[in-house]
């Protein structure tokens, strides 16, 4: 069969993203358009003229842009709706395009909710509407995730004992790394979070507030701890992601490699990842001037070169499994279930702040604890005259 697709939120100019605007759409739409069972039919966005523009991108009919969604999912009735806005109303999104009776599958971008109590709502609708719901974690499907995994589940590093991660916030950017955490570990639950944050300075991505700078420690149910460092502290952890064994170590996103690995007494083993880091694969302006210098070469070496450029953006790799799922009625990695105990290790960081101390796990509130504090005045900002 052919599953049809449709898009909330275009946003604006793809050339030029910014915290206000990521035009994310555009990097979802080459994931179904590289599927032989997808076919792009419909797209809303509240500037109707980003919509137009979106839809002559991807030869979707003009007669099929809207500016509101609802409109769109009676008349067209979509099988698959991808979400690509601000995460402050993903869930209002979410919610009513389950509630349609129309959909069978929603991809909505990372983070998942503005609030705790949004995101667990989210996912208890779509599982009530039999609608899947999956989150966009595409970073855990590069290949130095990918082979971090295999080192791991093959005992390289001997048991994993602790987890450590660098990023520029824990929520925007620290969703991705609390979901490759949890995935290095096979889903353990979590036990308890600690952690303290600062806010300054105002910081809004995406219309949400982010800490400056933040420090969590969480503990898994089978043992392993977690670190993260964030902001203006991010390099305390001088990798983006670290894995501690009992005999060894592995290491993502360090300066020397995006992958590499030491067993005890010995020195640093780099993995070949290809043109994927941590992040994404290498831009597309430096794949193409690979694939000139691969026209150049003998033809064995050429062969292996294009074979290291054919590779598709994290993007595409994550609607692939998600459709995949869909498909074969499995559950996918990009699950309402996983990207909730990533969110959790959020909202619990910024709870911990709240109460100054320990939060044990599963997390008892429904708000956005930073968002709350910042609102309420507990948080010390530097106020510009």
């Amino acid at each position: 069969m052919t599953y049809t697709v449709a898009f909330i939120g275009t946003g604006p100019d793809p050339k030029n993203p910014s915290t206000d605007g990521f035009a994310m759409a555009y990097r979802h739409a080459p994931g179904y358009q590289r599927l032989d069972d997808c076919e792009l039919v419909a797209c809303a966005d509240i500037v109707r003229e980003n919509a137009e523009a979106f839809a002559r991108t991807h030869d979707i009919p003009l007669e099929h842009v809207y500016t509101d969604y609802e409109e769109m999912l009676a008349e067209v009735e979509p099988d698959i709706v991808s979400i690509c806005t601000p995460p402050s109303v993903h869930a209002s999104l979410v919610v009513g395009t389950a509630r349609s009776g129309v959909v069978k599958a929603i991809h909505c971008e990372k983070p998942m909710a503005l609030t705790w109590g949004d995101a667990r709502e989210m996912a208890r609708v779509c599982d009530e509407e039999g609608v899947q719901l999956t989150i966009n974690h595409q970073k855990r499907f590069g290949k130095p995730v990918r082979q971090a995994k295999t080192l791991v589940s093959e005992g390289c590093i001997g048991d994993v004992e602790r987890l450590e991660f660098g990023a520029e916030t824990l929520y925007d950017m620290g969703t991705h790394f609390f979901d490759i955490c949890n995935y290095l570990v096979d889903g353990s639950p979590v036990d308890w979070v600690l952690a303290n944050i600062d806010y300054t300075e105002e910081n809004v991505l995406f219309g949400t507030h982010n800490e400056n700078q933040a420090v969590s420690q969480w503990r898994y149910a089978n043992g392993v701890s977690g670190l993260a460092s964030t902001g203006r502290a991010a390099d305390f952890v001088d990798c983006q992601l670290r894995v501690v064994g009992s005999n060894g170590t592995i290491e993502l996103g360090a300066e020397e490699a995006e992958l590499r690995y030491r067993v005890d007494g010995s020195g640093w083993t780099v993995v070949d990842t290809g043109l994927d880091t941590v992040h994404k694969p290498v831009p597309g302006r430096i794949r193409s001037g690979l694939t000139t210098v691969a026209g150049r070469l003998p033809a064995t070496l050429s062969a292996r070169l294009t074979d290291r450029l054919s590779t598709t953006s994290y993007e595409e790799r994550a609607i692939e499994e998600l459709v995949t799922a869909l498909k074969t009625g499995t559950e996918s990695e990009l699950s309402a279930r996983n990207a909730l105990a990533a969110e959790e290790l959020i909202f619990a960081s910024w709870e911990s702040a709240r109460r100054r101390g320990r939060v044990d796990l599963p997390l008892d509130i429904e708000d956005n604890p930073l968002e709350s504090m910042v609102d309420a005045g507990d948080l010390l900002l530097n106020v510009v005259e």
